[in-house]
């Protein structure tokens, strides 16, 4: 049984059964185009308990020296964005499990971190698109217990663990991927100790407290009722996903690298579970994961959980090695 925390109850995340109809959405979304969709099936669509911006996304945050930073813990995860021609920025999930997403610029670049509990799904995306800068917040919406996005230009939801959007003007739209991985907050300072980190948000929030405890040692997902992974993989077990094929974290974390599919997966050792221990710093180790092509660079990929993949790629490929 999932125990989650007093605080995420406050929110409202309860479970919330009744099928979503798009006329009822229409009265609380007047700016968005519900005309425009590649939804089939709306009940798919149901409300997490948050309103619109219930939980607050975050605009152009502060940083500071990486070195001057004190609160974050050893093993605690944090996403790491390294663009040409600036500092790499780490971007701590203690602060995006509270937010879910930072739109930020490295060196002129608009970007927008995301981070969805629910589905372990940490991505980076370019918020440029046909000619526009977009910038993003959380509808309260979810589907397949993945976050869905929304943009204030357009009002169009995105779907954060394809970068797609999937209601409003610009349905079928997708966002361009960046390159970034989650790792331990040790090995972003010693990689980068001329690196840069977010500050604190000044929001009344427990930073650094994990309000999904257990979360993902769940025998299921939260709010989620589709299919089950194959091949008895269990579905809050973690995968790394690249493109449309997935790795077992768990195969990662015993071969130590792999190389297929034109790509070299490396695991090491050090970095905490955000959704395990009431602290993140004392989650369990899982581990971090960097994907790099065969020139050595970085390949965008996603850390998820089994059944949000199987969801999202039903035809995706399962590298299960021999």
């Amino acid at each position: 049984m999932i125990k989650l925390s007093a605080i995420v109850l406050s929110l409202g995340l309860a479970a919330n059964s009744l099928l979503a109809d798009p006329a009822r959405w229409q009265g609380e979304w007047p700016e968005t185009d519900f005309s425009k969709t590649s939804i089939t099936d709306w009940s798919e669509i149901i409300s997490g308990g948050p309103p619109k911006d219930g939980i607050p996304a975050l605009d152009a945050p502060g940083f500071k020296a990486a070195r001057a930073e004190t609160r974050i813990a050893p093993r605690e995860p944090v996403i790491t964005v390294a663009i040409e021609g600036a500092k790499p920025r780490a971007y701590p999930i203690r602060y995006l499990t509270w937010h879910e997403i930072v739109n930020d610029r490295v060196n002129g670049q608009p970007i927008a971190v995301t981070f969805c509990p629910l589905c372990n799904s940490a991505l980076v995306f370019d918020r440029r698109v046909a000619g526009q800068v977009l910038r993003f917040g959380v509808s309260g919406k979810l589907r397949h217990s993945d976050m869905v996005m929304y943009d204030r230009e357009t009002q169009s939801w995105w779907q954060q663990a394809e970068g797609r959007a999937i209601v409003g003007a610009l349905t079928g739209t997708e966002l361009k991927h960046l390159p970034s991985w989650l790792e331990s907050w040790a090995d972003f300072t010693a990689r980068h100790p001329d690196g840069l980190v977010m500050e604190e948000p000044s929001y009344n929030r427990d930073y650094g407290r994990n309000p999904y405890r257990n979360y993902d040692s769940s025998a299921k997902p939260f709010l989620y009722d589709g299919s089950q992974p194959p091949h008895g993989i269990a579905p809050l077990e973690r995968v790394v996903r690249v493109g449309n094929r997935a790795w077992r974290l768990n195969r990662l974390a015993e071969e130590g690298e792999v190389r297929e599919a034109g790509v070299t997966i490396t695991w090491r050792a050090g970095q905490a579970s955000a959704l395990d221990a009431g602290q993140i710093g004392q989650g369990r180790d899982v581990g971090s994961i960097r994907v790099r092509d065969s020139a050595g660079r970085d390949v965008p990929h996603d850390v998820m959980f089994a059944f949000a993949f199987d969801a999202f790629w039903p035809n995706g490929t399962w590298m299960l090695g021999r």
